[in-house]
Order: C-alpha cells, then structure tokens, then sequence
C-alpha cells in the first residue's frame, strides 16, 4: 500500500517536472546545435533518434508499469519483471542509437553479486539496464520517484532507494540495502562514484560497496565501461557513433574482507579500473604518478 501511496503522490507532480525537464532539454539541444562541429544534417539524425527512443522508451515503461500494478502482492516478481524491463528497453535503446558494442567477459556475469560500473554518460545506465542479471536490483537516491514514469516505475519494480540528505542517513540506508538484498537472495548494480564524471574521467569510489559486501559477503564483479562519455557528452543531445566496450572482469571474493581494511579495499577496486580503462578516462593523478615513476 504504500508503494501505491508513493506512487500516486509522484504522479501528481509529473507534468510539471516534466515540462521543465523538456524545457531543459530543448535549451541543451539548441546550444549544442548552434555550436557543434558536426554540422545540421548528423544533429538531425541524432535528434530523430533521440526522440525514437524516447517514445519508445514511454511506451515500453508503461507497458510493464500496467505489470507491475498487477503484481503488486509479489515484490520479487516485481524485481523480475523490472528486470526483464531493463533487457528489453535497454537493448532496444542502444540498437536504435546504433554505436558499435563490444561486449567481454559477460561469463563473469552468472553469477549473484554487487556489479560496479563507472558512470560517465546516460548511455551506461542503457547499457547496465540490459546487462544486469535476472535478480538484480539498483541503487538511487530517494529523489528517483519524481522522475516522469521512469521514477514510478523504478519504484514499482521494488528497486531500492537511499537517504543521501546527510552521511548518517546515508549509512543507515545502506544497511537497509544489505538486509535486503540478503533476505531476498539478490544481487546489486552500483555506479561507486556516486555520481557521473562530467569529463568521463574516471572520479574517486565511495565506500558503499565495501560496506555492502562486508555485510552481505557477496564477490565484487567490476564492469568497466568505455568510450560512453565520447558517444553521449555533456549536456548535449548530438549521440556520436564512437565504438563502446563493456568489459566485466573475473569476481572478487569479499568472504574474507576485514572491516579495518577497508580504505584498502575500495583503492583495490579503483585500481582495476584505472589499469583497464584508456588514458583518455584515467585520472589526471594516476597518469602523473606514472609519469614519475618511468
């Protein structure tokens, strides 16, 4: 009942946020138009395509949001079919948008687990929404439910939302998270830079997964993402066709992590990235480090 409550509280407010949004919008499309490199024609195209996937991206969250109402006495049906959401919607996105994926490692991914991605562009949530396993649930701010139907849904689809108003909160919250997703036997998506690059380097990890994982014992599976901050840029809606790759590397035990070591563990997992990531995504540090060091 009060997921219905939250829910219909939410879509009271959406036409509003939603016209600011596609005010927004609209401004960024016209800034980056008028001052882009790629000429009218290839902004064109990309605007269509960019409008196809929205459209289609509405019809397929309010399709499945009709499910989730359905199955509002089965949570863990409900993170299925989110799930199966993802798959679909998130393929379909990228198919439309066209850039050329290249996928590795994806065995890596039969498994329970707390999946990292480093975040750079909308472009790695399409592609985490199709990737995540069967089982899987996200991480966002409690913020996410006044999103235009996607927030609704998200919601509906029993994903879990965190208090980041002030750090105690925000401890407390992933607690609740770990509890959950042992209780139910799921897995976690987490984008551990706790928010998006704007330059597509990558940022500092938080500790929220190493949290997580000491008390949910699960290995850590680091999937890493490049090329998605050069296809998708900053407050522009020009989609370039540059090449992606997703590379999902072997899991990390975390059974035997120590909670005193735990500075030490988030550097581990950073340091993977910054190895398997192109210079242009590298800190500037870790390249300046390198640098002194030959």
């Amino acid at each position: 009942m009060d997921t219905v409550v939250a829910v219909a509280a939410a879509s009271t407010s959406t036409g509003r946020r939603w016209l600011a949004w596609a005010r927004r919008q609209a401004a960024a499309y016209l800034a980056a138009a008028g001052g882009g490199d790629d000429g009218w024609a290839a902004c064109a195209v990309s605007v269509v395509r960019i409008v196809v996937c929205f459209v289609s991206m509405m019809v397929t969250t309010a399709a499945w949001a009709v499910v989730m109402l359905l199955l509002l006495p089965w949570p863990c049906e409900r993170i299925r079919q989110g799930n199966l959401y993802g798959h679909v919607t998130g393929r379909m996105l990228m198919w439309i948008l066209g850039n050329p994926i290249k996928l590795e490692g994806l065995e890596n991914l039969k498994t329970r687990g707390i999946f990292l991605c480093n975040h750079a562009s909308p472009l790695d949530i399409f592609l985490v929404m199709w990737l995540a396993p069967t089982g899987t649930v996200g991480i966002a701010k409690k913020e996410i439910i006044w999103y235009p139907l996607f927030g609704q849904l998200y919601v509906l689809a029993n994903h879990l939302r965190i208090d980041r108003s002030n750090p105690a909160a925000a401890i407390e919250s992933m607690k609740e998270v770990a509890r959950a997703v042992t209780k139910n036997n799921l897995s976690l998506i987490l984008f551990p830079e706790g928010t998006r690059s704007k330059t597509g380097r990558l940022l500092p990890f938080k500790k929220g997964f190493v949290h997580t994982a000491l008390q949910t014992k699960l290995p850590i599976v680091p999937m890493v993402v490049t090329g998605t901050h050069l296809a998708w840029r900053k407050n522009s809606l020009r989609v370039r066709p540059a090449p992606l790759t997703v590379k999902v590397l072997p899991p990390i035990r975390t059974d035997d992590w120590q909670e005193e070591r735990i500075d030490e563990y988030v550097e581990m997992v950073h340091s993977l990235y910054v190895d398997n990531l192109p210079d242009s995504q590298k800190p500037l540090e870790s390249q300046t480090t390198r640098k002194k060091m030959s």
